[in-house]
This record gives structure tokens, C-alpha cells and sequence, in this order.
């Protein structure tokens, strides 16, 4: 599997070690949320923990947590890719502070 397979849409989020992008995955045309992942600028530690956190979400299945489907390795960009569910209805910190502005408690269906 490859960057090659996706086309990416728009950039749907940053953190300090890489993006989330919105793609389609030209295969099957379904859209996808593609968490980049740059391991060179992480610990050894922290590249630990992202392999965790892979075996973590491939082994959970909820209607509540965002669903892993896939993973790759780019080595030109020494990039670690995860291809997840797409949430379009925004992310729950969002939720969150949303509700919290109308000072209402945020109701959680399905739980």
C-alpha cells in the first residue's frame, strides 16, 4: 500500500508529529481520514507508542471509537500512515467545547 493510492481532498488537522488529511481511496472510492505520522522527529519512546497505539486500535471494534482499517511505511519519507474512519461530523474535543459554550451537558447516543 502507498500514498499513491489515495487521492487526497484537504487537510483536516495538525499535530506536532504530522497531519490527518481527508482522501479518497481510489480502490473503492470511500473516504478516509489518513493520520501522517513523521517518526523521524520522534523518540524512540514515542515511536513505541504509535506502534501501541496501532495494535490497540486494530483490536477494538465500537461504534464510538473512530475504526482503524490500515497501515503503511513510507521510507522516502520516513512517514508512518494510518488510514481511519472518517468522522464527519467533527471531532469530540469540538463537541465538547461546544456544548460547554451553550453551558449544556453533551449527550452521548448509542453508549
Amino acid at each position: 500500500m502507498s500514498l499513491k493510492e489515495f487521492e487526497i481532498l484537504k487537510d483536516i488537522g495538525k499535530g506536532s508529529f504530522g497531519l490527518v488529511l481527508l482522501v479518497r481511496r481510489l480502490l473503492d472510492n470511500k473516504i478516509y481520514a489518513l493520520k501522517r505520522v513523521k517518526l523521524s522527529k520522534m523518540s524512540n519512546k514515542e515511536k513505541i507508542n504509535s506502534l501501541n497505539e496501532i495494535r490497540f486500535l486494530a483490536s477494538i471494534s465500537h461504534q464510538n471509537i473512530i475504526a482503524y482499517k490500515e497501515s503503511f511505511f513510507e521510507d522516502n519519507s520516513d512517514t508512518l500512515n494510518l488510514v481511519l474512519e472518517y468522522a464527519d461530523d467533527g471531532d469530540l474535543q469540538s463537541k465538547i467545547f461546544q456544548q460547554k459554550k451553550k453551558k449544556k451537558n453533551l449527550k452521548i447516543k448509542n453508549f
